[in-house]
């Protein structure tokens, strides 16, 4: 079964958002701020173009002069939270943390 046909189940979402600090949401989806400069937002959101290419898993990414905002859903599986939504969580993390971010 494909990671986007995973749904999370409401009971375990807040125990699967554990192991990925500071993400949080609900069924719907979830989100992040990530608390770096602008620069390395963008620098994160150009280094996410290809992870989402790679996964074929567009997420919602926001540029702040603060922070780079993301959210995450699966829309072809009808806006619900799906194991490649962690997943992506997961991904992102570490592109923030190879750019600096100290909220990863």
């Amino acid at each position: 079964m494909a990671l986007r046909d995973q749904v999370i189940p409401a009971a375990e979402l807040a125990g699967r958002l554990e192991a990925l600090p500071g993400w949080h949401g609900d069924t719907a989806g979830i989100s992040k701020e990530y608390p770096v400069g602008w620069d390395a937002a963008v620098r994160v959101v150009a280094d996410a173009g290809p992870l989402a290419v790679e996964l074929a898993h567009r997420p919602d990414m926001d540029v702040r002069w603060t922070g780079l905002r993301v959210f995450l859903t699966t829309h072809t599986t009808g806006d619900v939270v799906t194991e490649l939504d962690l997943v992506t969580a997961a991904r992102l993390d570490a592109l923030a943390a190879a750019h600096g971010d100290a909220g990863v």
